[in-house]
């Protein structure tokens, strides 16, 4: 019989294990990366962040103080001699690559950039860490739209066809693509996966071209929203679902690098699978907005309808599962965007709801059907 792996049935982040530990992250002045350097200073990890400037004014990572926790680098991740230097001079335990352009609308106004930073970023990466013997574990998080999407009913498994219609998607099949070949020809002992999440929600995004951004912008202004998909449906998902799916999966590399050097999706449940107008309306109503919406009737670049994903192996290898269903993930922006009015310490309020999640227990499917 197999054994299982370290964490497996447990799907808990040990704190014992991050403590002392190096960890270097690129994009860590994005919206995910801010809130994976606050969990992983509040776990007492020793975090480097490597990423541009924050994209968006505000931006959490100024909000919540994040530049007070970490060890930050603000450089590019197309330039491969000081991502060198940084990842040589960090002697990382860990690497959790985050670093991209995320938009897919932007990706169709500057393709080569989104190409430059998200295949060749990568690579500049992984040639860094071939020199940095100090390094476990690798995980390149890249994203639930890296399938080739043929717009079925069902989940994509981790073993589907990669594709990606626009350049956002294709370039993050690529990253995908780039990591197996990289993890093949030079990763022996070291652990290499790729992660990909659903659409993540949470406090503290201000992107433009996001749905929960735009309509957070709406409602604080009495404006209409404008979408452009209604009926599209999308694995939304809490920002920290798939972080502790990171973190989780990056403690199970360190240990047994063979057995998860694997690709993972990290996604929310059947039920949490919503369409793009029921999201508004709910938050909208949370909000206190009057929750009405317009549909963009100009021409509009191709984005997916349907999308799920298989998170089965996770739950099963990893003991990973979604802790918060989707109306708790929406209560938590609603939280957020109410405390960030007020004036709250948001640090504290992002440490709060990371501490409510690691508290809070997952019901299955069958338990909430019933």
């Amino acid at each position: 019989m197999e054994t299982m792996g370290l964490n497996e049935s447990l799907g808990i982040v040990e704190e014992s294990f991050w403590r002392g530990r190096r960890v270097f992250i690129t994009g860590h002045t994005g919206f995910k990366g801010s809130w994976l350097s606050i969990w992983l200073h509040a776990l007492d990890a020793e975090v480097t962040g490597y990423a541009l400037q924050p994209p968006t004014s505000p931006n959490l990572y100024m909000v919540a103080q994040v530049h007070g926790l970490i060890k930050s680098i603000i450089a590019d991740i197309r330039d491969k001699i000081a991502l060198r230097r940084a990842l040589l001079e960090a002697q990382p335990d860990i690497v959790i690559h985050l670093a991209a352009q995320p938009i897919v609308r932007e990706s169709y106004q500057a393709p080569v950039a989104t190409y430059e930073t998200n295949v060749m970023g990568t690579v500049n990466l992984f040639e860094a860490v071939r020199e940095c013997r100090s390094i476990r574990a690798v995980i390149n998080v890249t994203t639930d739209k890296c399938y080739e999407n043929r717009e079925w009913a069902w989940g994509y498994r981790e073993t589907d066809r990669l594709g990606g219609y626009d350049p956002y998607s294709n370039s993050k099949a690529c990253s995908e693509l780039i990591t197996l070949s990289y993890r093949k020809s030079f990763f022996k002992d070291v652990g290499v996966a790729t992660a990909r999440a659903g659409n993540v929600i949470g406090g503290g995004d201000w992107a433009a071209d996001r749905l929960v951004p735009d309509i957070i912008r709406a409602a604080a202004s009495g404006k209409t929203v404008l979408i452009r998909n209604p009926k599209a449906t999308r694995p939304w998902q809490h920002v920290l679902e798939p972080l502790a799916g990171y973190l989780l999966l990056a403690h199970n590399l360190y240990k047994d690098a063979d057995r998860y050097s694997e690709a993972w999706n990290f996604g929310p449940e059947e039920r949490d699978v919503k369409t793009v107008d029921y999201l508004v309306r709910i938050l909208c109503e949370k909000l206190a907005s009057a929750g009405s919406y317009l549909v963009d009737s100009g021409i509009q670049p191709h984005e997916a309808k349907l999308l799920k994903l298989d998170c089965s192996k996770a739950k099963s290898r990893l003991g990973w599962h979604p802790r918060w269903n989707f109306d708790k993930a929406i209560d938590k922006v609603v939280d957020f965007v109410r405390s960030c009015e007020v004036g709250d310490d948001m640090l504290t309020v992002c440490r709060s709801q990371i501490q409510d999640y690691m508290n809070s227990d997952w019901e299955s499917e069958e338990a909430v059907g019933k």
